[in-house]
């Protein structure tokens, strides 16, 4: 007669879902803050920890509530956007910064770019797209409106900045030497991350896989000490690599 053992298994339990990303909504239009408030309510993976009218008040929510994304006006009364980013990404919560804006009227939407914004985006986008830009940026990438890309870049080299060559839209001898650090190869996907090709469309021009590609974009970041992709397409510009043309 033989023993039998009999095994019983448990089933592991489902993962838990992440956290929702924490929002500071900061605009001095009621009517603008209401309305993304309420889609964002309809969402599993977002929530609203605090709204603002002025930029004084989006740098304390955003510290208060420790935000994961700070959707951010530019033109407000008192501390402006501008500032306000500023002081955001140069404090230790960890926030990053999403610029909502009507990029037509706004030429300060210049300024958002050295203050460390991580997203650029236009107030008539979609609410489906602006919402799914608060996701990436709180990935940890960054994003700019299609459309934006180019006439931002042509207002930033167009500005004289410090350490720029003669010729005002010149490329920099600082981001030269940070170019003379990569691989050809790697100066390629620069080139084409400052054209404003995502991902999936740099695997297929290049014809590598995405996985490669994002590999290559990781190593860009870190050699030359880039932020997120916005400074990378900044660079790539200030580099020469990218006409504004």
């Amino acid at each position: 007669m033989s023993d039998t053992t009999t095994t019983t298994t448990t089933a592991a339990p489902p993962a838990a879902a992440p956290p929702p990303v924490r929002i500071v909504l900061a605009d001095d239009q009621p009517l603008v803050r209401t309305a993304l408030r309420i889609v964002i309510a309809e969402t599993e993976d977002l929530t609203v920890v605090g709204e603002a009218s002025d930029g004084a008040e989006a740098v304390r929510l955003a510290e208060e509530t420790a935000a994961d994304v700070v959707v951010m006006d530019l033109r407000m009364p008192g501390t402006d956007g501008i500032e306000a980013t500023r002081r955001i990404t140069a404090g230790r919560t960890g926030a990053r910064v999403v610029v909502l804006t009507t990029f037509d009227d706004d030429d300060n939407v210049y300024g958002a770019l050295h203050a460390g914004a991580s997203g650029f985006l236009v107030k008539d986008m979609a609410v489906d797209a602006i919402l799914a830009a608060v996701r990436v940026v709180a990935a940890g990438d960054a994003l700019i409106a299609p459309g934006v890309t180019g006439r931002l870049i042509k207002e930033f080299t167009r500005r004289p900045r410090e350490g720029r060559d003669a010729s005002p839209t010149g490329p920099t001898a600082a981001a030269r030497r940070l170019a003379e650090r990569i691989t050809e190869r790697e100066q390629e996907v620069l080139t084409l991350v400052g054209r404003g090709l995502s991902n999936t469309e740099i695997a297929e021009r290049l014809h590598i896989s995405l996985g490669t590609v994002k590999t290559y974009v990781t190593r860009l970041l870190a050699k030359l000490e880039a932020r997120d992709r916005v400074q990378l397409v900044i660079l790539a510009y200030e580099a020469g690599l990218v006409s504004t043309g």
